[in-house]
């Protein structure tokens, strides 16, 4: 059976993945060190070897073996790359170039995150992949530059890779108490428990939300379609839902009222941000994206069972 590499697998979105990959008898061995993942969410029958992406000894011994890589090990908050630029340009730019040049060896197929964050404020909507790229923070910086380096690796070094371009991405693992968490999760933990919840402005900006089941489809995609080319497709729905019109359903999925208490505005917010998704169901084929309210349900549903602990049949070096 084929091994792969999973970079940041016991994080959100990395541990759905991995969880795919062994549903399907593929081999996974997770690159993780665990600042912002979970021993909790290491699949079953996974192998851990805690390190640093950015440590070229930790790559070198991670890859060994595998077939290919899916890299999503970054640190994905704004705030933290303002406190802390040189430490998160390290993690996720210097990360991917350290996992491109373990790549470049055996020409591995490298399947990486990128972010709608290389985008930032656009007029235009819905937004293509061919949109000006006028990232707004370290973080969308470090990812079109890894989307850079991605490209250099094909044209130089032979490597086939593809990127893709998260929206909001939510599901169940998105932990509410992190400070890298979005808005569904914590919208869908405070109203579980009965809390109201703060809105910015008037709840009139929208985003596009996209279930990681949906996110997870396109990875799996990518690595059949990883080429020296190196394509970045967009992964969101191409539907827009407003701040309010997310509140007012996930409290109904709770039912509970929706208590909302509306603050003032933040500077530098963007008001909307909706992709488009074609490339991406050009990628994926037939059968819409995983609705809304029942992603809804599914997070509210997780959140009141609460964590599960390690799985059986991990092994951790």
């Amino acid at each position: 059976m084929p091994l792969y590499l999973v970079t940041g697998g016991c994080g959100f979105i990395g541990s759905h993945l991995s969880a795919a990959l062994r549903a399907r008898g593929d081999g996974v061995r997770v690159l993780d060190d665990l600042s912002t993942g979970s021993l909790a969410n290491l699949a079953p029958g996974a192998e851990l070897v805690r390190g640093d992406v950015a440590d070229h000894a930790a790559v070198r011994d991670a890859i060994a073996g595998v077939d290919g890589i899916f890299h999503l090990a970054a640190i994905a908050s704004v705030e933290r790359g303002v406190q802390d630029w040189p430490g998160t340009h390290r993690a996720n730019l210097s990360g991917t170039i350290a996992m491109l040049d373990a790549a470049r060896l055996r020409k591995l197929p490298f399947v990486y995150a990128s972010s709608a964050a290389v985008y930032g404020d656009q007029a235009v909507l819905p937004i293509t992949e061919d949109a000006p790229k006028r990232p707004l923070s370290a973080y969308g910086a470090d990812k079109l530059g890894c989307e850079q380096h991605a490209l250099v690796g094909g044209l130089v070094h032979g490597i086939p890779s593809m990127g893709f371009r998260f929206f909001n991405v939510f599901g169940p693992r998105q932990d509410p108490r992190s400070p890298y968490s979005g808005v569904i999760s914590i919208f869908c933990d405070r109203f579980s428990r009965g809390e109201g919840v703060d809105i910015f402005g008037d709840g009139g900006q929208t985003r596009d939300f996209v279930h990681v089941s949906d996110v997870v489809a396109a990875l799996l995609a990518g690595m059949a379609q990883a080429s020296v080319e190196a394509p970045v497709l967009n992964v969101c729905t191409g539907r827009a839902t407003s701040v309010r019109e997310l509140a007012e359903t996930i409290a109904a999925a709770c039912g509970v009222p929706a208590e909302i208490r509306q603050r003032p505005p933040r500077a530098g917010e963007i008001r909307h941000s909706l992709g488009d998704a074609t490339r991406l169901r050009a990628l994926l084929g037939p059968g819409a994206p995983r609705g809304l309210r029942a992603g809804l349900e599914e997070v509210v549903a997780w959140l009141r069972v609460g964590r599960p602990g390690l799985v059986p049949g991990s092994t951790i070096r």
